[in-house]
């Protein structure tokens, strides 16, 4: 199965490798898309290295699509993805995705994805953030279209200290919501 990660920028981004570590053992083709605000806790080096594939940073850039075709990767590999993944996904990338804007490479990508192709959304974030009623009002929008399925964070201790409901939800459990939600 062909999975699109997109990695966006919080601090559990750094699980994002084990979930493409798990996907390859289990046989699957990953890409992934990084957000620029991921690069600050994960370096695109790291994926490439785990997945095989070279990390779409840019939205215009060439080279980094399955096929290396050209100004219109976004949708080369927005094609090329039975199922795709966002995880995690911070509060302004749902936001973003719900509004419709495409202001990076991955946004860009995920508005690309055909019709039937699934994506799934593991949000982590800070727990007022996670309750605050725009991400809910957000995610419920995003399952309402029937193109996303959402892998709701777990309870535990956060990053910032606190501890609540946001963290990102464990990763054989995201890998799961991905294989169940393939188009193929």
């Amino acid at each position: 199965m062909n999975i699109l990660l997109g990695v966006t920028g919080g601090i559990a981004a750094y699980k994002a490798c084990d979930l493409v570590s798990q996907a390859i053992k289990r046989g699957h083709q990953i890409r992934v898309v990084m957000t620029p605000g991921a690069t600050v806790f994960v370096g695109p080096v790291t994926f490439e290295a785990l997945s095989g594939a070279p990390v779409m940073l840019d939205t215009f850039a060439t080279g980094s699509a399955p096929e290396g075709v050209g100004a219109v990767e976004h949708i080369n590999i927005a094609k090329w993805a039975d199922v795709a993944v966002v995880a995690p996904a911070t509060a302004s990338t749902i936001g973003k995705i719900a509004g419709g804007i495409a202001d990076n490479a991955l946004t860009t990508v995920l508005l690309a994805i055909p019709r039937p192709t699934k994506t799934v959304i593991a949000p982590a974030m800070n727990t007022e953030m996670w309750e605050h009623p725009a991400v809910k009002r957000n995610l419920d929008l995003l399952e309402s279209w029937e193109r996303y399925a959402v892998v709701p964070p777990v309870s535990k201790r956060l990053a910032c200290g606190d501890i609540g409901v946001g963290g990102l939800a464990d990763v054989a459990d995201i890998l799961s919501a991905v294989e169940s939600h393939a188009s193929n």
